[in-house]
């Protein structure tokens, strides 16, 4: 197997799968580009086991285990014959990735295999928000540091605001799926937020399965899609730090997911009785401006 077969492999995951990350991927140089579909492949396949509802809990556990031994395997030896493993162990040498950040990825990942916390019967839960802003580090704050050694920066405030950026994606694509999730036994808002608007995890349960939401079922959403939107401010503040061939990616994600959010507020929070989704003829238009940011910052090199 050759390098460019295995980003090749990851390249058609991410096509096939990423539906936001993809566009963004697009507006990078080649390299970026293919070292992106690289982390977007790995992350995936973690989120595939932990997600696999075709096997009950305990043994996804042990096959994410044994996932997590064969990359650490294939990390260490510089040896595997697993295409997302190549491409990733190339990735991390070419943009100097430290293991502890795709450590910790895979820490976030398996967190949804394990309950949170007490007194919510099988429903995984978080107390508070810090339990969740940690939560939210794991599976997306990672990500934005492992991508802004990709888009390459200089000044060390980038990493702040890059997971604070993780933060305000995460918090949406949380508000976007609360009726899957809880279908899946999970329920990302904070317990104590919940508790203060009289919104338990069973009348959670009953929006996703039908009920009329009220205005303390929308209040807590509300305050959740409030606190995202001032995390995305740190998305603005990072923008100029990162290398100028990377800063149009960098935008197209932060406006897809922006405009999420902004269809979530317009319906008033209704994340159940239909799926909010930006529609990909949006994309394709945020996408195209990106694509020629890419070519102005090209040519002010």
């Amino acid at each position: 197997m050759t390098t460019s077969q295995a980003y090749s492999v990851c390249r058609a995951i991410a096509k096939r799968e990423a539906k936001n990350f993809y566009y963004a991927f697009r507006v990078l140089p080649q390299h970026k580009s293919d070292a992106m579909c690289a982390v977007y492949a790995f992350m995936r396949r973690a989120d595939d086991i932990s997600d696999d509802e075709s096997m009950p809990i305990d043994e996804r556990r042990v096959v994410m285990r044994e996932w997590v031994e064969q990359w650490r395997a294939a990390r260490q030896s510089g040896v595997t014959d697993d295409p997302v493993f190549f491409a990733l162990n190339d990735t991390q040498r070419r943009f100097a990735i430290p293991d502890a950040l795709l450590e910790e990825l895979v820490e976030g990942t398996t967190m949804d295999l394990e309950p949170r916390a007490e007194g919510a019967g099988e429903v995984q839960t978080c107390a508070d928000f810090a339990e969740l802003y940690r939560y939210c580090y794991l599976v997306a704050s990672v990500v934005g540091l492992v991508c802004i050694r990709i888009f390459g920066y200089t000044d060390k405030r980038a990493e702040k605001l890059a997971e604070e950026t993780g933060i305000a994606f995460q918090l949406t694509n949380i508000l976007r799926d609360v009726k899957e999730d809880v279908e899946r036994g999970r329920v990302y808002l904070p317990l104590d937020r919940m508790a203060a608007h009289g919104v338990t995890v069973e009348r959670v349960k009953e929006l996703a399965a039908g009920a009329a939401m009220k205005d303390n079922d929308r209040a807590v959403l509300e305050e959740m899609a409030a606190r995202a939107e001032i995390y995305y401010g740190s998305a603005n503040e990072l923008m100029p730090l990162i290398d100028a061939d990377s800063r149009a990616a960098l935008w197209v994600l932060a406006m897809i997911y922006y405009d999420l959010l902004m269809k979530i507020r317009v319906k008033k929070c209704d994340v159940f009785s239909a799926r909010v989704r930006v529609p990909t003829t949006g994309k394709l238009v945020l996408l195209a401006r990106g694509a020629l940011m890419a070519m102005r910052n090209r040519r002010s090199r």
